[in-house]
């Protein structure tokens, strides 16, 4: 427990930048997404240019469309509620699934009766063009729901105005634990076209979104951290954003205007929910995406756990190649751990939605009969083109492992030694732990590295994880960053990085290894299994997993960072390589609410269907 406290006050070092509302701009000339970065230093987040380019990733998925999907309407009437509201009453689709003679694709159609408990807000009076201006929503503090009607036009900003172009602020907030709300404007009349933003107190920009779903409609989903205010903006375009949030009349003229619904909520809703169950075979990839009226989407094991629950598209960051669906509200990925009866809820919002629901087989499967996935440690200095992880990036050189060693206060004839301990961590994470896993038979891994073998980079099914460089020649500020979150390993030739310069650094911050080391440390053996873990760590996002749960007392791989001793395994006494020094796993654990999931992710499950013998 004492450890996890440590972790708590890391989190709080890690993110003070955050608390205190300091400017977001990224140091390093490339913004990767923080959700593909460890650790993921939120505070340093560049946000507007990470919903900009989810925003025009989510775009090009959604307009992919699965070919001759099952139909399946709603068998509860529009407008009503009661038939289908839990569980335990969900409507079965039989014809759903990968076996053969199933549809492994639905086209689900459905209603949402809107929730009469929604408190209307009062008609918000002008100008509520600024932060300092906003409406109160009570969102997050007293209530998890409000729903307001507004008009876009009607101010001193309009056209009717100065013509600077008019906007609505309201204000969000969180009490004691952090709050994960789901904006939704409807446009029933007029001629708007309307467009959301969100704003810390500071003015900062941390969301944006536009033309949700192909619609003229916005949709918004964020996690605001304990006892902060955040500022959500209605108005009519990405030009309507002002120069300064803070002060009215500064926006750069008048575009679409009209009256708007927004409703926004937090959760689950407290009215009309539909689920829907379906089979599923272990191994089964399963991705779902909703749009139109529902704003959150839910997956249901067995046992009726949920085991993803989202108000938010983040495919974004899925592998290019990755065939899930998305471009919606919302999104599930799930891979089975069993067969079983599974179920999916439409959680929140109100009104028509369609969704997207389509099972796949994980992508190594599909490779070529008896053929294995390799992860390849390259321990040598890479070139690599950092454009994958994010713009602004191009080919830069990494040094290698080597360079790092004095650091450390290795020398030369130590790389061996260091070399097989990160290695075999690695082995053990992500080999031996699969396979007592137990969960597929067809399990297959291979874990080569630049000292023992040739370079198998750019062949297929060969990912790699380059350990080495340092955030001036990545320029990306993070210790280790993924390609993508890969559920299925469909993208399964992808680049990791684990960058050196910030763990090998003098002792003192509690990201650095020396930190740790003390009489009694075997040295070679904490390098090793730290460096490993951080590994690890990457390789379990390229195989499928997303971050878990940092404040609770389940230490995992897929922790997102915050807690340096607990990634690094290191034990009570304070000191790394000493035998009470405890073996940190891929392990089945929340997911982060921090970022805006819910329920139980079995991290172990997804990298074990990941790496799949292909059948051909």
């Amino acid at each position: 427990m004492a450890k996890r406290v440590f972790g708590i006050l890391a989190v709080t070092l890690l993110t003070s930048a955050l608390l205190s509302g300091q400017s977001t701009a990224a140091p390093a000339g490339i913004q990767p997404d923080p959700l593909l970065m460890f650790p993921s230093h939120f505070g340093t987040v560049d946000w507007a240019a990470v919903t900009r380019d989810r925003a025009a990733k989510t775009t090009t998925r959604s307009q992919v469309s699965a070919q001759n999907p099952l139909p399946y309407a709603e068998k509860e009437q529009a407008g009503t509620s009661g038939a289908n509201d839990s569980p335990a009453a969900a409507e079965h689709i039989a014809g759903f699934g990968t076996p053969r003679g199933k549809n492994p694709k639905v086209r689900l159609t459905g209603d949402l009766k809107p929730d009469t408990s929604i408190p209307t807000l009062p008609p918000a009076a002008e100008p509520d063009d600024a932060l300092g201006l906003a409406n109160e929503t009570g969102v997050g503090a007293t209530r998890r729901a409000a729903r307001a009607r507004g008009v876009i036009g009607d101010g001193p900003y309009g056209s009717a105005g100065d013509g600077t172009g008019d906007v609505d602020f309201y204000r969000l907030s969180a009490a004691a634990t952090p709050v994960t709300f789901a904006a939704r404007t409807l446009t029933p009349e007029g001629a708007l076209d309307t467009f959301l933003a969100l704003f810390d107190a500071a003015g900062n920009t941390w969301g944006l979104n536009d033309n949700a779903g192909g619609s003229s409609d916005s949709t918004l989903s964020f996690t605001i951290p304990p006892g902060r205010e955040y500022f959500l903006m209605v108005g009519s375009g990405p030009f309507s954003v002002p120069d300064d949030p803070k002060k009215p009349g500064t926006g750069r003229g008048v575009q679409t205007e009209g009256p708007y619904d927004l409703v926004i909520t937090s959760g689950k809703s407290g009215g009309d929910l539909d689920y829907y169950s379906f089979d599923l075979r272990a191994g089964d990839v399963l991705g779902a995406s909703v749009a139109g009226g529902g704003t959150r989407l839910a997956g249901y094991d067995p046992a009726g756990r949920e085991v993803f629950g989202s108000s938010q598209d983040l495919t974004s960051i899925f592998a290019s190649t990755s065939p899930m669906p998305g471009g919606g509200n919302a999104v599930v990925d799930f891979v089975a751990p069993k067969d079983g009866r599974y179920r999916l809820g439409v959680e929140a919002g109100e009104g028509a939605y369609e969704v997207k629901v389509e099972a796949f087989r994980p992508g190594t499967e599909t490779a070529p009969r008896g053929s294995v996935h390799t992860i390849f440690l390259d321990f040598d200095g890479a070139r690599v083109n950092t454009a994958i992880y994010g713009s602004g990036g191009g080919i830069r050189d990494l040094s290698p492992l080597s360079a790092f060693l004095p650091r450390w206060g290795l020398t030369a004839d130590d790389e061996r030694a260091l070399a097989d301990a990160i290695v075999a961590t690695v082995k053990e994470n992500l080999h031996r732990d699969l396979i007592a896993k137990g969960t597929n038979p067809r399990f297959a891994l291979r874990v080569l590295n630049s000292r023992d073998h040739a370079d198998p980079w750019g062949q297929p099914n060969v990912s790699r994880v380059v350990v080495g460089g340092t955030i001036l020649e990545s320029g990306i500020q993070t210790i280790g960053i993924a390609q993508s979150i890969d559920a299925g390993n469909f993208g399964k030739e992808e680049t990791a990085l684990v960058l050196l310069d910030e763990i090998s650094s003098p002792a003192g911050p509690a990201w650095s290894l020396n930190t740790y080391l003390g009489p009694g440390s075997d040295k070679i053996a904490f390098l090793g299994r730290s460096i490993g873990n951080v590994t690890s760590h990457e390789a379990g996002h390229m195989s499928g997993s997303w971050h878990t749960n940092l404040t609770n007392d389940v230490v995992g791989i897929m922790d997102p960072g915050g807690d340096p001793a607990a990634m690094f395994g290191v034990g009570p006494d304070g000191r790394g390589g000493t035998a009470d020094d405890p073996d940190v796993d891929l392990v089945e654990d929340e997911i982060s609410q921090s970022e805006g999931f819910s329920g139980i992710e079995d991290t172990l499950n997804r990298s074990a269907w990941a790496f799949v013998r292909g059948t051909g």
